[in-house]
C-alpha cells in the first residue's frame, strides 16, 4: 500500500532520531502514554537501547533521512511524526544544511503526502535564520522549510538540555573533578536555563495528544536561568568542588573547535562555541512546559540524583 493511499493510526508516531539522546527518550514517553511507536533510523537497533523491546506497540524501521523513498515507507499508515534528527559537526555529505534544512524539508513534504495529520520539529531556542552562525542560521532556516511544506507543523525550540549521559552536565561535571582550574567560555557571562532531557520529551508527546492544533513554537527552558559562570558554581558546589574559574576569550575557543574538527577524539565543535556566544533562555512571550502542565525539574535536582546514583 503506498503512503497516500494509507488510512492512518491515530495512536501510531513515527519518530527520526529516535535513537539519540532526545529522541530515545521520546520513544519511551510516547510508549508510556499508549502511543505506538515506530522508530526509524539508519541502523535502528543501535543508540541508546531500545526500551521494551518485548513491546508490541515498538517496531524498528531502516530509514534514512537523506533518502525520500525510505522516509515515505517509514510513514505509512501513522498519525504523527516527531523529527529529533540534529547534526552538531559536519562531516563530508552530512552538513547543516543537509540535515537541518534539506531533510527536514523533504520529510516534511513527505509527511504531508502521506496524510501524517501532526509532525513535531525539533529545533533549539536562538535558532535565526539571519544568523551569522552557520548551525544557527541552518537551524532558522530549516523551521522555515519545514513550515513552508507542513503549514500545520508544531516547532519545539528546547534550550541545552541535560541528564544523565548527556554531553553538557556529564562532561561539566568530568571536567570540575579533573581539572583544578575551569576554563569558562568568555566571562562567564552567556545565560543559559538547561532543560531536564526528560521534561522535553514529555512535552512532545504532550504535543502530538494536544488537542488544539493551531500550529505553534515552543520554547522550553528549565525552572532557573543562570549566567554561565554562576551555573558551573552551583554545578561544583553540589559536587563538592571549589575550583578556580578563570575566563578564556572567545577568540581562543574558536581557533581551539576548529583543531578540534581537524583532530579526532576532541570533543569541542565550532558550533557548540557559536552557540556559547548567545542566551539559550525561553522567551516570555512563548508557550512552554506551563502550556503543556509540566513542572520542569532543575538542573540541581537531577545532578542530586545522578551523583546518589554513582554513590
Amino acid at each position: 500500500m503506498s503512503a497516500k493511499g494509507a488510512a492512518t493510526n491515530g495512536r501510531s508516531v513515527t519518530v527520526f532520531g529516535g535513537t539519540g539522546f532526545l529522541g530515545s527518550r521520546i520513544v519511551r514517553h510516547l510508549l508510556d502514554h499508549e502511543f505506538t511507536v515506530r522508530i526509524a533510523s539508519r541502523h535502528p537497533d543501535r543508540g541508546r537501547g531500545r526500551p521494551d523491546p518485548e513491546n508490541p506497540r515498538l517496531q524498528s524501521v531502516e530509514a534514512n533521512i537523506h533518502d525520500e523513498r525510505s522516509v515515505a515507507n517509514a510513514l505509512v499508515g501513522v498519525y504523527g511524526v516527531v523529527n529529533a534528527v540534529s547534526l552538531y559537526r559536519e562531516r563530508g555529505a552530512e552538513t547543516f544544511y543537509s540535515v537541518h534544512v534539506k531533510s527536514a524539508r523533504q520529510l516534511a513534504a513527505q509527511a504531508h503526502r502521506a496524510g501524517v495529520e501532526r509532525l513535531v520539529q525539533v529545533s533549539g531556542i536562538g535558532a535565526d535564520a539571519a544568523s551569522p552562525s552557520s548551525y544557527i542560521r541552518m537551524r532558522g532556516e530549516g523551521e522555515q522549510a519545514v513550515r513552508a511544506e507542513f503549514a500545520d507543523a508544531f516547532i519545539v525550540r528546547p534550550a541545552v538540555m541535560f541528564g544523565p549521559d548527556d554531553a553538557f552536565l556529564s562532561t561539566i561535571l568530568k571536567l570540575l573533578r579533573q581539572l583544578p582550574i575551569y576554563p569558562m567560555f568568555g566571562r562567564g557571562q552567556t545565560r543559559l536555563q538547561p532543560a531536564y532531557v526528560e521534561d522535553v520529551a514529555e512535552a512532545v508527546v504532550r504535543i502530538m495528544e494536544r488537542a488544539e492544533t493551531r500550529p505553534t513554537v515552543f520554547e522550553f527552558g528549565g525552572p532557573t536561568s543562570y549566567p554561565y559562570e554562576q551555573l558551573i558554581r552551583a554545578i561544583a558546589h553540589q559536587a563538592g568542588l571549589a575550583p578556580l574559574l578563570i575566563p578564556i576569550p572567545f577568540a581562543i575557543w574558536h581557533a581551539l573547535a576548529s583543531a578540534s574538527e581537524i583532530l579526532p577524539g576532541l570533543p569541542l565543535t565550532r558550533s557548540q562555541v557559536e552557540l556559547m556566544q548567545i542566551d539559550s533562555v525561553s522567551s516570555p512571550q512563548m508557550p512552554g512546559f506551563a502550556e503543556l502542565g509540566i513542572p520542569p525539574h532543575s538542573i540541581e535536582e537531577i545532578l542530586q540524583r545522578m551523583l546518589s546514583n554513582r554513590r
